[in-house]
Order: structure tokens, then C-alpha cells, then sequence
């Protein structure tokens, strides 16, 4: 496969992916900002979710203040911001036109008519629970297209790197939501354990899907540690980073097999799942959840980097 052509398939799944990343971190953000009782406290939490998605100091540029209008154009709509999810669904589109040959028909209408149906949105009728309505849209979007992926594509290389585009994108989210829990409570940390504390990591496992779930598999009430370990250890649960890597690796090695080599992508995913063998929320805890989120984050980031000098994209 040409490097321009698994660049594409590689990218089509980040984006989307990040499309509904996107909308799961601002829904987070959106519902803690209800919940604070705190003066200020609103603001605090949409900047924070900005934070965990790195794009604070771009929104900082244009606006003043942070609040939920404005962050939520930002987010979705403004097309300065790369990662918002109008960016998002465009640069998605662009990719799959531009591997359109490669792609089933069903995930073509799927992308495709996603950014149609998206960018007939009048941005100033999005307010209140038509906010909500499009959070779940995207959401939707994302997951028909992954159902389309799955269910039509052949296995091949194109389906090992729109796999591990889709993944990689996940690791990424599901550690930064994490990650921005760490934000909110810096500041006080007085709060942890408390009814406060418990509420705002409710939001955290509904913004990975994993609020049901989690009762499953922990018969108590939510604790900071068993989410923790929920969201970073756990095999079973499909947004973990165990979950995610197990696919990457597994992927990779799909890959190994239809070219031949083991590449330095290989060893940079190994890298990164090593964070997770044998790990534990006693030593994670130990050790800073910052600093090994920012750690992991570092080294998903790695396997990007490695994959696209391994597969000559350009």
C-alpha cells in the first residue's frame, strides 16, 4: 500500500475518532460547569476540559472569558481551533474522498453524509439541549462509522490502519479525560473523597460510556481508584488504554506479518504498553496519575511519530 494511501486510512479514523472525543470531553466539562456550586466554578471547569484537550491557549487568544457559549462554538464550530469537531468531520471527509477507492460504500455515505447533515448547523441554534442533542449526534456519527469500518472493510493493510488510527486517537482521549479530573482537583484538594469529588468522577466514567458498565464489574459505590482503574487497566472495557493497546499491538503485528519486518513503530508501542503490564493503581497512584498520564500520552504520541516514518507517510 502506497504510504499517501495508509496515511489517509490512518488519519479518516483519527479524526473521527477525535470528532467524538471532542464531544465527550465538552459534555464532561459542560455538566461539571452545572454542578459547581463554586463562584467561578463553571468557568474553571470548561478550562480545565480545554486543557485536557490542549487547545486552552488557542481559545485564550480570541476570548476573554470562558463560558459555556463560547466555549462551546469553540469547540464544535470554530474553524480555527484543529481539533473542534467541525475541523474534525472536514479534515475526515477530505481523507476518505482522497481514498475513496479504498474505502466500502457504506463507509463513504457514512463519513460523507455526516459532514453534510453537520455543516447545514446554524452554530446560534445550538444552545441548551440542542447542545446535548448534537453532543449525542456526534457521538452517533462516530460510532455508525465505526460500525460500517467493521462490518464491511476487508482485512487487509487498509483495515490495520484506519484500526490503529481509531485506537491511538482513543488511548489519546481516554487518558486526558482522566487527566483533566486532575485538573479540577488540583486546586482543592480538600475535596477528594467527598460528594463533590464522587460526582464529578460519575461524569468522568459517562463520558467514556463506562457508567453502567463500571457497576458491573465494581459492586460498590464509585471510588477514585476502582474508576482509575476501570479506565487505565482493565481489559475488558473497550475505551481502556489496556484495551486500546492490546488492539494496537495485536494490529501491528498483523502488519508484521503482510510486510515481513518489525519496525521501530514495534518497539514504540511495546514501549507504551509496557507502562501497563504488570501495573497496578497502587503504584500508578505512587508514582503521580499527572505524571503517568502525561508519560502514556507522551508515548502514544511516539507510536504516531514511528508509524509514519515506518510506513513512509508524507
Amino acid at each position: 500500500m502506497l504510504g499517501r494511501t495508509a496515511q489517509n486510512l490512518f488519519w479518516l479514523s483519527r479524526y473521527v475518532e477525535r470528532a467524538e472525543n471532542m464531544a465527550r470531553l465538552l459534555e464532561v466539562g459542560y455538566r461539571m460547569s452545572l454542578t459547581s456550586r463554586r463562584e467561578g466554578g463553571a468557568s474553571e471547569h470548561l478550562v480545565s476540559m480545554m486543557q485536557a484537550a490542549e487547545v486552552d491557549e488557542e481559545f485564550a487568544k480570541a476570548h476573554d472569558v470562558a463560558d459555556v457559549a463560547s466555549v462551546s462554538h469553540f469547540m464544535m464550530f470554530d474553524e480555527s481551533n484543529m481539533s473542534s469537531v467541525r475541523s474534525c468531520l472536514l479534515a475526515a471527509r477530505t481523507n476518505a474522498r482522497s481514498v475513496r477507492t479504498a474505502l466500502t460504500s457504506e463507509v463513504w455515505e457514512t463519513i460523507n453524509s455526516a459532514w453534510l447533515e453537520f455543516s447545514q448547523i446554524r452554530p446560534r441554534d445550538v444552545h441548551g439541549g440542542r447542545l446535548q442533542e448534537l453532543l449525542n449526534w456526534v457521538k452517533n456519527v462516530s460510532q455508525q462509522f465505526r460500525g460500517a469500518l467493521l462490518s464491511t472493510i476487508l482485512r487487509d493493510d487498509g483495515y490495520a490502519f484506519s484500526t490503529i488510527g481509531g485506537y491511538v486517537e482513543r488511548a489519546d482521549n481516554t487518558a486526558r479525560i482522566l487527566d483533566m479530573k486532575y485538573y479540577v482537583l488540583l486546586p482543592r484538594a480538600t475535596l477528594v473523597g467527598g460528594d463533590v469529588d464522587i460526582q464529578q468522577w460519575t461524569l468522568i466514567l459517562r463520558a467514556a460510556s463506562a457508567h453502567r458498565s463500571y457497576r458491573h464489574v465494581y459492586h460498590d459505590r464509585f471510588r477514585a481508584r476502582n474508576i482509575a482503574d476501570y479506565l487505565i487497566l482493565r481489559p475488558e472495557m473497550p475505551r481502556s488504554l489496556t484495551f486500546c493497546f492490546s488492539h494496537i499491538t495485536r494490529t501491528l503485528d498483523m502488519l508484521e506479518g503482510m510486510y515481513g519486518a518489525r519496525l521501530p513503530c514495534h518497539e514504540a508501542a511495546a514501549d507504551a504498553q509496557s507502562m501497563l503490564e504488570g501495573n497496578n493503581m497502587d503504584k500508578i497512584f505512587a508514582h503521580g496519575l499527572h505524571e503517568f498520564l502525561t508519560e502514556f500520552i507522551a508515548r502514544n504520541n511516539r507510536v504516531t511519530e514511528t508509524l509514519s516514518e515506518s510506513y513512509n507517510f508524507y
